[in-house]
């Protein structure tokens, strides 16, 4: 018997994204499917996120015609549901959230209802958490929860190892809250202690205050080591999707100390069953509490909590359940 073909449509506006695209048709490659990964094209800025998930929509068409041309498949996967917004043909989709969630008012105008359906038409749905669905539960009946895999990066070391007293992750300024983080830093922060701002061009900030540096756009390698050097992984996002930045904090020994934010975000409740000191609207005092009071073997208990998303539970879920599904539902 032939291994099944299956057509993955890879969004990737992000590296997360990319990233989590590759391992996912990887760990589909190791379960016995013969896997293309379909790369939308980038598209360039334009001034609404309307315009932005338009664009983005007909890059993913594109990318899943073109590849449809060589052939047809035994199953689709459209990655995002913006990317499953103009297909050309019908398909699973894989999603972390949804237009309903991130995309309220003018700013999703055009996006949610057609997403309605796009949801309700696919043959499966693959969302990366329990919450991914949230306002869609009618459709939970139908999904299958594939987490992003989630790894240590390296060996830990214990909290009076790591000389950097906090790390934060900032690609998305405005959505990951950087002007909160700063301006809690620079209340909490306590002699030469360092904040470090990664995943954007120091450009893009100004004036850094003190107490706060900016190393820039670091390949993923280097990333990790910053966190695996770090004390404290400090976010105050307005809207969280999967929030992948977070569980890498927490795998690599970071204590996580995070506002409440909307959309699912599984860090977020990983956060407050560890210590939900550091899970509330005060990110000043939770900042102190992370750095001078962590709680008793953090790590180890993060660790625990992050097991379901390590590579080999969701390999198991890969190979046991997705692709017998994918292959069954094929393209109807």
């Amino acid at each position: 018997m032939s291994a099944p073909r299956i057509l993955l449509v890879s969004l990737g506006t992000t590296a997360g994204l990319r990233a989590s695209d590759e391992e996912l048709a990887a760990m589909l490659g190791a379960a016995g499917a013969e896997v293309h990964v379909a790369r939308a094209a980038a598209t360039p800025p334009v001034r609404t996120l309307a315009l932005t998930d338009l664009a983005q929509a007909r890059a993913a068409a594109r990318a899943a015609r073109e590849a449809l041309g060589d052939g047809e498949p035994d199953a689709v996967i459209y990655s995002t549901s913006t990317a499953a917004l103009l297909r050309p043909v019908p398909g699973a989709i894989r999603l972390d959230t949804t237009a309903a969630e991130n995309r309220p008012g003018r700013h999703g105008l055009w996006q949610r209802p057609l997403e309605a359906r796009r949801l309700a038409e696919a043959p499966l749905l693959v969302p990366t958490d329990e919450q991914s669905l949230n306002p869609y539960p009618e459709l939970r009946l139908r999904s299958l929860v594939v987490p992003i895999p989630v790894e240590p990066s390296g060996p830990l070391t214990s909290p009076g190892g790591r000389e950097i007293a906090a790390i934060t992750y900032a690609a998305d300024p405005e959505k990951k809250g950087l002007d909160r983080v700063l301006a809690a830093w620079a209340l909490a922060r306590r002699g030469d202690e360092t904040l470090m701002v990664c995943g954007i061009d120091p450009s893009r900030l100004g004036p850094l205050p003190e107490g706060v540096q900016a190393p820039g756009l670091l390949e993923r390698e280097e990333y990790r080591a910053l966190l695996r050097r770090s004390r404290v992984f400090v976010t105050a996002p307005r809207q969280e999707d999967h929030g992948i930045a977070q569980l890498e904090a927490l795998a690599d020994g970071c204590v996580l100390v995070s506002t409440p934010a909307p959309g699912p975000y599984p860090a977020l409740a990983i956060a407050r069953r560890l210590d939900p000191r550091l899970a509330g609207p005060q990110l000043e005092g939770a900042i102190r509490i992370a750095l001078d009071d962590p709680a008793e073997d953090y790590a180890a208990r993060a660790a625990v909590e992050l097991a379901p998303h390590r590579a080999e539970a969701v390999q198991r879920i890969v190979t046991g359940e997705l692709l017998a599904r994918l292959t069954r539902t094929g393209l109807t």
